[in-house]
């Protein structure tokens, strides 16, 4: 884990489009996260919630479900990136996410940031794209990339 990257202006954010930004500590996702998750949202499908049926399905045990693993994109990237003195942050949103691969209960995820543009907003903000790589400990493929987008007000 790197220690974040503190940014106070716009300027200081353009200045670091392009930029991979470092990643953040590992967090363990069990069983307990993965059936908070699905009682959160109401999907309880056998292979998130069911570690028997499971275990003789696809992948051997329960897994994460997806929007879980994007979910932990608000605690991963504050690890690798903030953004101090405004008076107004918020999350526009994400353009495209894609779920290449597995999260087996039990496995250790990470994110990565890249900083990938920087724009003004018609109303006197910038809006950030950063491109956050969730990463297994020992997987070898990401499972979760995202394209995240923030706002910022000064």
């Amino acid at each position: 884990m790197t220690e974040p990257r503190v940014f106070t202006s716009a300027a200081e954010l353009t200045a670091a489009v392009g930029q991979e930004l470092g990643t953040s500590g590992w967090l363990e996702i069990d069983q307990k996260r993965i059936d908070l998750f699905a009682d959160a949202t109401g999907d309880h499908q056998w292979i998130h919630v069911d570690p028997e049926r499971a275990a003789d399905g696809p992948f051997g045990s329960t897994i994460a479900h997806g929007y879980l693993t994007l979910s932990l994109l608000p605690s991963l990237v504050p690890q690798v990136m903030r953004v101090e003195g405004m008076r107004m942050g918020v999350n526009y949103g994400v353009n495209k996410v894609r779920f290449p691969a597995p999260v087996p209960v039990g496995s250790r995820l990470r994110g990565r940031v890249e900083l990938t543009e920087v724009t003004e907003t018609k109303d006197g903000g910038v809006q950030i794209a950063a491109k956050v790589t969730v990463e297994r400990e020992g997987g070898d493929r990401p499972v979760c990339v995202a394209e995240s987008l923030s706002r910022y007000y000064w």
